[in-house]
């Protein structure tokens, strides 16, 4: 089963269909999705550390991550979830890059 924001009705009437078992199912698959999205962010945000570490940039670019905080605000709006969760989700990913950035310098 795929989402998108194009089929939310059609999406809402296959788990309309589903039993306990399939639904604890579609949670497990769109869980290990989650961490595969989060790892495959973390070795972006690697790479652009190291373009960083090279350039002699600092780590921190506010402009930035105001832009990936934004973005998070209207996905979360396009998609009907909470912007606040959405955000604070995404301000704890950024801050674990940054971490990890100050860490390897």
């Amino acid at each position: 089963m795929s989402y998108d924001d194009t089929d939310t009705d059609e999406a809402a009437t296959d788990l309309d269909g589903m039993g306990l078992d399939e639904l604890r199912a579609e949670i497990e698959d769109i869980d290990r999705e989650l961490v595969e999205l989060i790892a495959r962010r973390t070795y972006v945000a690697d790479t652009i550390a190291e373009v960083k570490a090279r350039n002699d940039l600092p780590t921190t670019d506010e402009t930035q991550e105001q832009a990936v905080m934004d973005r998070a605000g209207a996905n979360a709006e396009r998609f009907d979830v909470d912007a606040n969760l959405v955000k604070a989700i995404f301000r704890l990913l950024i801050e674990l890059n940054k971490v990890e950035q100050r860490e390897s310098r």
